[in-house]
């Protein structure tokens, strides 16, 4: 098993890098519409009712078509990059982030995990949060490069590692423990303040997520908007796990071997991004 997972990381990340390292911006926006396409599918084979899993497949490819759309359309605008924002509506954006401060953190809180409940209010949430994170990716890639995206995705990576240690060394005291019994409160205090540090030092390297976001603000508001990231990564993360229960399984799916699914990867990412590109002021110029 740990053969097969490492296996299966070393491919995923090469196949990345590949995609970020390539002349033309079209194998990464691909490759997010594949992911994105994918995780959509697992989420709503979590959420759907039973009588409507079938139509899970169907819903996940017709959105990915749709996004293929919308960058092949939107993408000679990229040349004159304030129309950037032109991917989606710039207000899509704001109500993402809205739905999961609405949708998913009161359901987090309560940590019912007896049976799916409201499951087309929830599909329908999965098709908004996967979307705007997949155009959140794009537009932080198109506008600002490759470094920055990594940056901003590897904030998320340093609050799970961290996360996980602090919380192994020192946890006590449970966060959600109908949800995820394994995660603390000391564990997720750890993985925010890595997250923060991790932001705050690469504001000094140029072309960084924190070095973008330096520009707009200070620094001490640089450290607490990387907190503010790192926190809402754990909603994600909180909310697939809640989802899984509901539905009475261990991974959104096994497409990934030793991995799970797609989704089980980026459930904190889902969140983070659409608020990631709204702090770089990008969406509203």
């Amino acid at each position: 098993m740990l053969l097969q997972r490492v296996l299966t990381a070393i491919v995923l990340l090469l196949v990345l890098f590949g995609a970020l390292m390539a002349s033309s911006p079209w194998p990464l926006v691909v490759l997010l519409v594949v992911l994105a396409g994918c995780a959509l599918w697992e989420w709503l084979r979590l959420s759907l009712a039973p009588a409507w899993q079938p139509a899970a497949p169907w819903v996940a490819v017709f959105t990915s078509v749709v996004m293929c759309w919308l960058v092949w359309t939107w993408m000679p605008s990229t040349a004159a990059l304030p129309a950037a924002a032109q991917l989606v509506h710039p207000w899509f954006m704001p109500v993402a982030a809205a739905a999961w401060a609405v949708l998913a953190l009161p359901q987090v809180l309560q940590g019912r995990t007896d049976a799916r409940r409201f499951p087309a209010l929830m599909s329908t949430f999965g098709v908004l949060a996967v979307v705007s994170a997949w155009a959140a990716l794009v537009l932080l890639f198109i506008e600002y490069g490759a470094w920055c995206l990594v940056s901003m995705m590897a904030l998320i990576w340093f609050a799970d590692i961290a996360a996980y240690f602090t919380g192994r060394a020192f946890g006590r005291r449970k966060l959600a423990p109908a949800v995820s019994p394994g995660k603390t409160w000391e564990g997720a205090a750890g993985g925010i303040l890595a997250a923060a540090v991790w932001t705050t030092a690469t504001a000094a390297v140029p072309g960084s997520f924190g070095a973008i976001l330096a520009q707009q603000w200070s620094l001490p508001v640089v450290f607490a908007l990387a907190c503010l990231l790192a926190a809402i990564s754990i909603v994600g993360d909180l909310f697939e796990s809640l989802l899984k229960r509901r539905a009475g399984v261990k991974d959104s799916s096994r497409l990934l071997p030793g991995h799970g699914g797609v989704y089980d990867r980026i459930d904190a990412l889902l969140p983070v991004a659409p608020v990631a590109i709204m702090l770089t002021g990008t969406i509203f110029r």
